[in-house]
């Protein structure tokens, strides 16, 4: 489809409104934003499209949508915050902070096990309900309960959704507070960033449907097929990866206002792109004369490497940081020094300290694939290729 883009590109940054005006008329995006902030500076900030996967009513300024696992991002800036604060030891076991959580062989598991993905409890044995998925107690009482099915620290793989009630957890027992709330508290309202975690009843008519979409057959381009044991991986019932992501069984409905006004930290933030780039912005530096989140020590932490290679779950090579997912071939981000989360099916945002850049990128229109997808990666490219030039 054609699009009218809306917003402004600072000079020498055109060609990453050619990408995203390219998505809608070759890669079938149906409603999406982008906004870049270089040096806190605002330098990219589009919409276009619909609001509404299957609607016709324009994106404004203001729309947000889900942006699936990107809050994953999010959560962790969180908990590297309480430790940039002296509430979190990152080499704690998660115990001395939740003592329920050492049951089962967990008890020698540490924080930092925790926000790398390698805790070891990435499936549930028995998955939740949507409804009991949405009650911190509950969530948090299934993975405290839960055996791991690698010995923590010695392995990792993707924590598709057992990592909202593992983040979201350990952020209440510390602070006291729900996560939501203090996601909003110490992030979003600092950073002056459009991003809930728990949307307010208040809000519901700023957020569009979402939904799943084919991505497009394009002419003469070549069809590329996952590895066989990637494709096998997601066919077995019974493989960790299929597990993983039906921690919550059945699928919930992200349109539904029930679902939107939880607070689950690995799957159901909400932001607008300018909300989800202004928040890495914060994280890297001050933003339009703003407050800095992170101290350098921080940012050097966060993106330290902590896991590389095979993914138990997903089952290719992954990179993770404490927490952010790290330039990859499975994850392609700005460069190799960059540090951010994808969402399955779109979503993306990230931060690159070395050239001052912070993205982010939401959508409605979910294709399939987990860590890289085809539009968010063609507006990285371009974004590559301009600061190159």
């Amino acid at each position: 489809m054609e699009a009218n883009v809306n917003g402004t590109v600072a000079e020498g940054f055109e060609a990453v409104g050619e990408a995203f005006a390219a998505n809608f008329a070759r890669l079938g995006e149906r409603g999406a934003a982008v906004t870049v902030y270089r040096d806190g500076h605002r330098v990219v900030h589009l919409w276009a499209g619909t609001r509404d996967v299957d609607g016709t009513e324009p994106w404004q300024e203001g729309t947000a949508q889900i942006i699936r696992s990107a809050t994953k991002g999010v959560v962790a800036a969180g908990l590297l915050l309480l430790h940039q604060r002296g509430e979190l030891d990152l080499d704690a076991p998660v115990g001395e902070y939740w003592p329920e959580y050492k049951a089962n062989g967990k008890e020698h598991t540490l924080v930092r096990h925790l926000l790398a993905h390698r805790a070891g409890v990435p499936v549930l044995d028995h998955p939740l309900t949507p409804e009991q998925a949405a009650d911190p107690d509950f969530g948090a009482a299934a993975v405290a309960a839960q055996a791991p099915v690698w010995e923590p620290g010695t392995a990792h793989g993707y924590h598709a959704q057992t990592y909202s009630w593992l983040t979201g957890e350990l952020i209440r027992r510390v602070t006291g507070r729900p996560v939501g709330e203090w996601i909003a508290d110490e992030i979003a309202t600092p950073a002056g960033a459009t991003l809930w975690l728990g949307l307010p009843a208040q809000e519901q008519s700023r957020v569009g449907r979402v939904g799943p979409v084919d991505p497009p057959h394009i002419e003469g381009a070549l069809r590329t097929r996952p590895k066989k044991a990637v494709a096998d991986a997601y066919a077995n019932p019974a493989s960790l990866t299929r597990r993983a992501f039906a921690a919550i069984t059945p699928l919930p409905d992200e349109n539904a206002p029930t679902y939107r006004s939880a607070a689950l930290p690995a799957s159901n933030g909400i932001a607008t792109a300018d909300g989800l780039a202004r928040v890495y912005a914060s994280l890297i530096g001050e933003v339009d004369g703003g407050v800095r989140l992170f101290t350098p020590q921080t940012m050097e932490l966060t993106r330290t490497e902590q896991s590389a290679g095979p993914d138990q779950v997903l089952v290719v090579n992954t990179r993770f940081g404490l927490g952010p997912m790290l330039h990859s071939p499975a994850s392609p981000l700005l460069t190799p020094h960059s540090f951010g989360h994808p969402g399955r099916g779109g979503a993306l945002g990230f931060a690159d300290p070395e050239s001052g850049i912070a993205f982010g990128y939401v959508t409605n229109a979910f294709q399939p694939g987990v860590t890289a997808d085809p539009r968010a990666q063609a507006l990285v490219r371009a974004l590559r290729e301009t600061l190159r030039a």
